[in-house]
């Protein structure tokens, strides 16, 4: 069997495809994704070179209907992040969906790469100010106990209004982030398949 490097360019157009080289790239650029997840993603397009075989068709020529692998593959890895962060809304699947997205931004250099560095540069720097707000608002309200005096007590108002304000604009900021990210998966949706064919190629 050839070596993936030569799959993976034979792939990308520069050779004739065959089943097996295209299924190995698919499979090899879904690694990440549960195993269950990826043997339905790669029986599914197997089921399209069985369709297109009976039909008289090439193992080159669905290779060829089908685009690709690679860039398939990103597209299959975005949707399934993209998903999870639809489905259950968190830190760790909006940092999944960057993740799934900054896949296609290497074929998107222009308007998605920016947009996301942009948008996670934003969210970085945000994040250590409320990280730090919280902190010294919580420094200083532990501080000013016990609270026997006027000036620890002015100490405890001061801090507990840091780390509120901490906590407010981290949930301005979650929310931000939810709704940049949605605008992208849109932008995404419009300029890439992001879907498993449902027609035979």
């Amino acid at each position: 069997m050839a070596p993936l490097r030569q799959r993976c360019q034979r792939a990308a157009g520069r050779e004739p495809v065959t089943r097996a080289d295209f299924l190995s790239v698919l499979r090899a650029g879904l690694k990440g994704l549960p195993a269950a997840e990826v043997d339905d993603i790669v029986a599914d397009y197997a089921t399209h070179f069985d369709e297109g075989l009976a039909l008289g068709r090439r193992e080159e020529d669905v290779a060829a209907a089908l685009g690709d692998a690679r860039q398939l593959a990103r597209e299959l890895r975005a949707e399934a992040g993209l998903r999870r962060w639809e489905t259950q809304r968190s830190a760790a699947t909006v940092g999944a969906a960057l993740l799934a997205l900054g896949g296609l931004a290497t074929v998107d250099v222009f308007i998605l790469l920016p947009l996301l560095l942009v948008l996670a540069l934003a969210a970085l720097v945000t994040g250590l100010v409320v990280i730090a707000l919280t902190v010294v608002g919580l420094g200083m309200l532990a501080g000013a106990l016990p609270f026997g005096h006027a000036t620890h007590w002015a100490a405890a108002l001061a801090g507990f209004g840091l780390a509120a304000g901490g906590v407010g604009v981290g949930a301005l900021v979650l929310l931000a982030v939810n709704g940049a990210l949605t605008l992208l998966s849109r932008y995404a949706r419009l300029h890439y398949r992001l879907i498993k064919p449902t027609t035979s190629p």
